[in-house]
């Protein structure tokens, strides 16, 4: 189903969008012919596009971005675009470092949101999706306690937020990518249906947190395959990566730096 192509008097007509975050805003792994990312921000922006003449959008996030580096480098440019919405989204790669201080993940999450509440109509925050297994199971408390501060600084500063942890389909390892930390391009649209209805849209997906229909679990010896190759593709270099400080988005400029009209197909 199309978006009308133009508001009802019920229908938000935001004339802009920021987002911010790391490789879950920039569209990990959503990928695209030539290479590039798409995900569910640029999906949210096209659908927004539709609606509105002029329609800008920016889009600062950077793959493997910590909470710190988000407010260092995303949170006081898209301040200073003053756009209609902004989302954020931060936190999650800090709980999945080997040793998190949830106390500055909370206050650097609280700082954000009072830097950027003030400069945009609505400020958008999420509840991140959380994949069923067994790796991301030793995690589950940090993440659990950083969406209570989402929650609390959500109702303090008139922010909205976004339950994707909440949502059954995005907890269904068919809608995450290989590397099972990313989701698959039909994760994505259900996030981006997500955001879409939480800011007032009507609903064009009544159903995205629903999980798609049962099929049959593939075979013990292809399970143990792929997860053999999960880990020597992803998991191992990962871990590396997290021990050693590095990061996947290291030298990488924001995907779309600039707030400009943007085009729809």
């Amino acid at each position: 189903m199309k978006t009308n192509s133009t508001p009802t008097p019920s229908t938000p007509a935001h004339a802009s969008l920021v987002a911010l975050g790391d490789s879950f805003t920039e569209g990990m792994s959503d990928l695209l012919p030539d290479g590039t990312y798409r995900g569910w921000a640029d999906l949210l922006a096209a659908r927004m596009a539709a609606l509105t003449p002029g329609f800008r959008y920016a889009n600062l996030a950077v793959r493997g971005k910590l909470i710190q580096q988000i407010v260092d480098e995303q949170v006081d440019r898209a301040a200073a675009m003053g756009a209609d919405v902004i989302t954020l989204v931060g936190g999650l790669n800090d709980t999945l470092r080997p040793k998190c201080d949830m106390v500055r993940v909370r206050d650097l999450l609280t700082e954000a949101v009072e830097r950027l509440a003030p400069h945009c109509e609505q400020l958008v925050l999420m509840r991140s999706p959380g994949r069923q297994g067994p790796v991301l199971e030793r995690f589950r408390p940090r993440m659990e306690t950083l969406f209570e501060v989402v929650d609390e600084l959500a109702a303090r500063h008139d922010a909205v937020v976004v339950d994707l942890y909440g949502a059954p389909a995005l907890g269904d390892p068919r809608l995450w990518d290989v590397d099972r930390l990313h989701l698959t391009g039909e994760g994505h649209r259900r996030v981006a249906e997500a955001v879409w209805q939480t800011l007032g849209y009507p609903a064009e997906d009544p159903e995205w947190h629903l999980p798609p229909e049962a099929t049959l679990p593939p075979h013990w010896v292809a399970r143990r395959v792929e997860d053999a190759r999960f880990a020597r593709r992803h998991l191992l270099p990962w871990i590396g990566r997290r021990l050693t400080g590095r990061s996947s988005g290291d030298g990488l400029p924001p995907k779309r730096p600039e707030l400009l009209p943007y085009e729809t197909a």
